[in-house]
């Protein structure tokens, strides 16, 4: 990789009106944390949601939540967490580093960690969970799912948003939600499903945030979910490190270049950026009750 290809993008110009990066990981990014909210303020980005994937990370974004006002926390195991811990990570795939079997109860160890830290008055969201049916095989469906349905119990029982990952697995999810009950208040992250899905989450009052991948050539059923999802449920997001828009695309991303974002969006939805930024500012508040 080049040193350009390295280099964080320059600032956007700045948004007329300010909104939230509804979904980021601060804890992945170079430079501290009060850097990051510096950058994104300059350019009219005034909120973060932090969001944990593993009880350290979670932990970490509670913390970071109580340290500054304009961070939220989102706390859960990550989809692709949940068979880690009861069937092991020999390969030490995430930052945990290797890792034996812990069985179901580790989990469930897990899952209580989740819900003290969901009690918290600064963590708004249980998240990031749901189900990735591209990382995680069959082998580790079954703990994925109890994970995700214990998830779901802790947020409506702490009366807080659920913040779902949805990777090639958009008939399951809706499925367990259907199952289960959705919390009153469901965020699907990094939005990937089609037009015809974004007509079911609407339908469902589901919040579906969108990420600098649908600026990709290669995303135009993202544009088409774009086009058809209700304006009082759009929200936006970076996931950085990750999705970094074009173009970008290959480069660190960081919660100031949500601008890029947005543009993008209100081109799609044929309206004024400061129309759609206003929406997505509320939108983002009432979604994870701030």
């Amino acid at each position: 990789m080049s040193a350009a290809k390295d280099a964080p993008p320059p600032l956007p110009e700045p948004l007329g009106v300010a909104v939230a990066d509804s979904h980021t990981h601060l804890d992945m990014q170079d430079g501290t944390v009060e850097q990051a909210l510096e950058k994104a303020a300059a350019v009219g980005v005034t909120t973060v949601v932090q969001v944990g994937c593993d009880v350290k990370g979670s932990q970490w974004a509670a913390d970071t939540a109580e340290a500054h006002a304009a961070v939220h926390a989102a706390v859960a195991l990550h989809p692709n967490e949940a068979p880690r811990i009861v069937h092991g990570d020999p390969d030490g795939w995430s930052r945990q580093g290797a890792r034996g079997a812990g069985g179901e109860g580790a989990l469930d160890e897990a899952l209580a960690e989740i819900e003290r830290l969901a009690a918290l008055p600064w963590v708004k969201a249980v998240g990031e969970t749901g189900l990735d049916h591209f990382r995680t095989g069959p082998e580790g469906k079954a703990a994925q799912e109890r994970s995700f349905r214990a998830h779901i119990e802790i947020a409506k029982r702490r009366n807080k948003a659920l913040v779902i990952h949805d990777r090639e697995a958009h008939a399951d999810v809706l499925r367990i939600l259907r199952e289960e009950g959705a919390p009153e208040r469901t965020v699907f992250h990094c939005y990937s499903g089609d037009a015809e899905m974004a007509e079911l989450c609407a339908e469902s009052g589901y919040f579906m945030s969108f990420a600098g991948n649908m600026t990709f050539k290669n995303a135009q059923p993202l544009r088409d979910a774009l086009a058809v999802a209700p304006q009082e449920l759009v929200l936006v997001e970076t996931d950085a490190p990750f999705l970094t828009p074009a173009p970008y695309r290959g480069r660190p991303n960081a919660p100031y270049l949500i601008p890029v974002t947005v543009r993008a969006m209100a081109a799609v939805k044929g309206v004024h950026e400061d129309v759609l930024a206003a929406a997505i500012a509320d939108n983002t508040a009432r979604a994870f009750d701030y």
